[in-house]
């Protein structure tokens, strides 16, 4: 599809050339000479032009007027201006406008094709960023917190008043994996700071002297290895958010440069002298109870008291069991869609055990679960013998991994990822049916074919294999 060229241009002759010049170029050509009539064709008409290349005065007024009046209304455009006579406060004015640029006619042809593709590809780039945002906004509303629990619906109801009101820093608390994170995307994308950065870091990730150099930024020289200016991540989230997470884990003597930050809306990176000014909204989070460590002398109670402005307490999954019903099917289409998956089937006995957990994890626990569960499915019900939920005795995965009451234990600290267990297991099954393929894929549940096709994946030696028909 050809990108469309609004031309506006009252001399038929160079409005002419110009028509002819860009259509022969590759460009939808649309021209009007008159602003009435560019206004009736963007707003009307509603065209989408990704450039406007026009004269700065026209019979009926001055262009600036009609970009100042359409903004907003339609797609990014870039804005070209010609004038046959140049003045300072029209070009002042167009530049604080947004406008690309700013020529004077006459305007050699080849220097304005320049001109005119450089300004394309900043339209056509500031569109893709348009239309990522626009995704980002959708995806993290405040609807993105599901749960049907009384706590996750004023929860949602919470998060829905906050992107409305432009506050300047708030307290997420909750246990581990109770979805801060999510919280903070749905502040973010949701509210006015949108087209701006969120900046997101773990104080508990970092030692002291890099999370104080990352954080606050420093010159070139200010210590050993600093060979270059750094902007710090409050300098790179000005405009948007800074996202802190296990904020209960910073040195106090950063939370009191922190504060001061916030109160002075100020940054001097370090070995700096510059004083920089800074415009951003702090979301800190923490699965500590960080009033009782600020009694305690553990949290300065200063950035406390500033930073609570809001607070915002997610529920622990064991405290909301009843989410698990909105929670459940959604991972499952999650993970339906990216490994190619077709599980639609959730078994009783699946939900009583799932109800019957803690959820020490919470929904981060949930979610691992439920993407294991889906990635070793053979079909479309959810394979109970996944679950693999600490304290509950899972089913066999097969009856050959049962003889004698012996079984197939895989560790869920994270040493060994989900392509290692799914080896692990199709190598035992092979040793336990003296690797006959017939067997072992009647033990595993799945067809030779598919079972071929694993061993080939995962590089098993071929040569032990006994594709018996039995």
């Amino acid at each position: 599809m050809r990108a469309t060229l609004l031309i506006i241009e009252d001399e038929i002759l160079l409005g002419t050339e110009l028509s002819r010049h860009y259509q022969n170029g590759g460009w939808e050509v649309e021209w009007a000479t008159t602003l009435s009539q560019a206004r009736s064709i963007i707003l009307e008409q509603r065209l989408d032009p990704l450039l406007i290349l026009s004269d700065m005065s026209l019979p009926d007024g001055n262009a600036l007027d009609l970009m100042e009046a359409v903004q907003g209304q339609h797609a990014h455009a870039e804005w070209l201006f010609l004038t046959g006579y140049g003045s300072v406060p029209d070009s002042v004015r167009a530049l604080r406008l947004g406008a690309y640029d700013f020529l004077e006619k006459p305007c050699e042809l080849e220097h304005l094709d320049l001109v005119v593709a450089s300004a394309a590809r900043s339209a056509r780039a500031q569109r893709r960023l348009l239309y990522q945002v626009q995704q980002q906004h959708r995806q993290y509303s405040s609807q993105a917190f599901v749960g049907r629990s009384q706590a996750a619906q004023e929860v949602r109801k919470l998060l829905a008043k906050l992107t409305e009101v432009p506050f300047s820093a708030l307290i997420i608390g909750g246990e581990t994996g109770t979805g801060k994170g999510l919280a903070a995307r749905i502040l973010h994308y949701g509210g006015a700071r949108v087209q701006y950065p969120m900046v997101e870091l773990n104080c508990a990730a970092l030692p002291r002297e890099l999370l104080e150099s990352e954080l606050f930024g420093h010159e070139a020289g200010a210590f050993t290895g600093a060979k270059t200016r750094h902007p710090g991540l409050i300098e790179q989230a000005n405009g948007g958010t800074l996202f802190l997470d296990e904020i209960g884990e910073m040195p106090l003597d950063l939370q009191a440069k922190l504060l001061k930050v916030i109160e002075d809306r100020r940054v001097r990176r370090l070995g700096g002298s510059k004083e920089i000014p800074v415009d951003v909204q702090i979301l800190a989070a923490s699965n500590r109870d960080l009033e009782q460590m600020a009694k305690n002398g553990d949290f300065r109670s200063d950035l406390y008291h500033r930073l609570s402005v809001f607070r915002l307490n997610l529920p622990a999954l064991r405290e909301v069991k009843e989410d698990l019903d909105e929670l459940v099917p959604l991972f499952v289409a999650e993970f339906n869609a990216e490994a190619g998956r077709q599980v639609k089937i959730i078994p009783e006995k699946v939900w009583a055990r799932l109800r019957a957990h803690d959820w020490p994890g919470n929904v981060r626990e949930l979610r691992n679960v439920v993407e294991r569960c889906v990635l070793f499915s053979e079909d479309a019900v959810f394979p109970e013998q996944w679950l693999q939920l600490p304290g509950q005795t899972s089913p066999p995965v097969g009856p050959s991994l049962t003889a004698n009451d012996n079984q197939i234990c895989l560790p869920l600290d994270g040493s060994m990822v989900l392509e290692d267990m799914d080896r692990y297991i199709i190598e035992m099954a092979l040793k336990r049916n003296d690797y006959n393929i017939a067997a072992t894929a009647r033990a595993l549940g799945t067809t030779r074919e598919t079972l071929r096709y694993r061993i080939q994946k995962h590089g098993l030696k071929p040569s032990k294999l006994l594709f018996s028909r039995g």
